[in-house]
């Protein structure tokens, strides 16, 4: 009853707006974390001493904490309600953004970004189960559709302040400039009411998460779209982890022009968000879904062939563009599609649907790093993943309906 009240104060107005504003922006802390220092990562190794790929892992630790950090973060948030574990990891992800100021090598900054990521990680699984608790079905796919036009700003806006920020202080600043951000997000999560009424959490004890975790692990269907939208992600994240040294080594990018070519792929995503979320009630969250994941896999395996053929770096971009943007179509429907069956256990769906897809990115990502900054491996890995997740999601989801909400 509870969240049925709240469900009728946020359906219209100005309280729902601004809810999905707020949730919107505790929806960021992945591009946050992840790409407003993507530009100075090139200056991270000398500064540091380091290689290319510990450079990178400094991406990869932080992937692996925003994964495990939903793994506790949501199970709480099911047993104490959803606003206790949100500012307590959001509190936690500033003051480790200092510690990143700080860090004196490349080992250290390392094990602070995991740290940096398990606090993260509260604010992105509760928002994902606030919108579970509030909305149903296809409804639910049309708001995590809607938070795309928030949370969309942060890797337009995120690399481009970055890369503004390396003209006048390094890449210690620019992290202080995320601690800063992370402060502004504990008041923002401060804000955010509670939707999980006492009557509605679980209160099976620590065995309870271990319960529901192995229900979760062996719903094929769950695990399908988990997996899928993991996989497809990891296209992204390769992309992410290894653009940069790719873009400004091999083919002469200047740092600047490197943040405005990644806003332009992020403004793509949130644009075929908004599209997902105008389309979903007449197609059907899964149709947008399977179209997602098509063209995401089109995109690395033209990729792979535009880099192979030697075409100059305008085919390239465009290729990444379609990999990023179908990202907008496979996110927000995946993530409905996944959560639909537990409205009672939202938080704990929410992390495992949220650990496969950071993990799988964490494992995945830093894998091109080996290759130096070599277009055709980074092409090559999102390519084979890209693949992989079309071949997850036509397996383990066969026979469900087109029409699932």
């Amino acid at each position: 009853m509870a969240c049925e009240c709240i469900a009728a104060r946020t359906a219209a107005g100005p309280s729902r707006r601004s809810l999905l504003v707020m949730l919107g922006a505790l929806s960021t802390f992945g591009p946050l974390s992840l790409d407003m220092y993507l530009p100075a990562l090139p200056q991270i190794a000398r500064d540091l001493h380091a290689s290319q790929a510990l450079t990178q892992l400094t991406l990869s630790s932080c992937l692996a904490g925003l994964a495990l950090g939903q793994l506790v973060a949501g199970p709480i948030s099911d047993a104490v309600g959803r606003r206790r574990p949100m500012i307590a990891g959001v509190a936690m992800f500033a003051l480790l953004s200092l510690g990143c100021a700080v860090a004196p090598s490349a080992p250290l900054l390392v094990g602070i970004r995991f740290l940096q990521g398990l606090g993260g990680a509260a604010g992105l699984v509760v928002a994902r189960a606030i919108v579970r608790d509030v909305f149903p079905g296809a409804r639910a796919a049309r708001v995590f559709a809607s938070l795309m036009l928030v949370s969309g700003l942060a890797p337009i806006v995120a690399p481009v302040l970055g890369g503004q920020l390396l003209r006048w202080t390094d890449w210690r600043g620019v992290f202080v400039a995320l601690a800063a951000i992370g402060v502004v997000l504990v008041l923002a999560a401060v804000r955010v009411p509670e939707t999980l009424p006492p009557a509605a959490r679980r209160s099976g004890g620590l065995t309870d998460p271990a319960r529901m975790f192995r229900t979760l692990v062996t719903d094929l269907v769950f695990m399908g779209y988990a997996l899928s939208t993991g996989f497809a992600g990891a296209a992204m994240f390769t992309y992410i982890s290894t653009s940069s040294f790719v873009l400004q080594s091999g083919y002469g990018v200047s740092p600047r022009a490197f943040s405005l070519i990644f806003a332009s792929n992020a403004a793509g995503l949130m644009l075929a968000g908004q599209i997902s979320a105008r389309l979903v009630g007449w197609l059907g969250p899964r149709r947008l879904y399977v179209s997602g994941l098509a063209a995401v896999a089109a995109g690395a395996v033209s990729l792979v062939v535009v880099i192979v053929s030697g075409l100059p770096l305008a085919a390239v971009l465009a290729t990444l563009f379609i990999v990023v943007a179908s990202q907008g179509l496979t996110m927000p429907n995946g993530t409905a599609l996944a959560l639909a069956p537990y409205g009672q256990a939202a938080g704990s769906a929410s992390a495992q649907f949220g650990v496969q897809q950071f993990l799988i990115a964490a494992i995945i990502s830093p894998l091109a790093g080996l290759g130096g900054a070599s277009a055709l491996v980074m092409a090559m890995i999102m390519a084979g993943v890209a693949l992989l997740g079309v071949l997850i999601c036509q397996v383990a989801t066969r026979g469900v309906p087109a029409a699932t909400p």
